[in-house]
């Protein structure tokens, strides 16, 4: 999940595995898998840079249950 901010200032989690496309037309405009488009304040390298860090929290946790696991055996 990443946070970003709509353009009146709220802010909003969204499930980055939607995301299908991103596009700068000159707002950042988000298009998830369902078809729903969210227009925000972040820039494309905002949403990118979060994505990352989620995706390394997540395969970071996975990877640590592993080793654990292969320890056990």
């Amino acid at each position: 999940m990443i946070c970003l901010k709509r353009l009146n200032g709220k802010e909003y989690i969204v499930n980055s595995d939607l995301i299908e496309f991103i596009e700068s037309k000159p707002d950042t405009t988000i298009t998830l898998t369902t078809g729903k488009k969210i227009i925000v304040l972040n820039s494309t390298e905002d949403i990118i840079e979060q994505i990352v860090q989620y995706k390394r929290k997540i395969f970071s946790n996975m990877t640590m249950i592993y080793d654990s696991s292969r320890n056990e055996v």
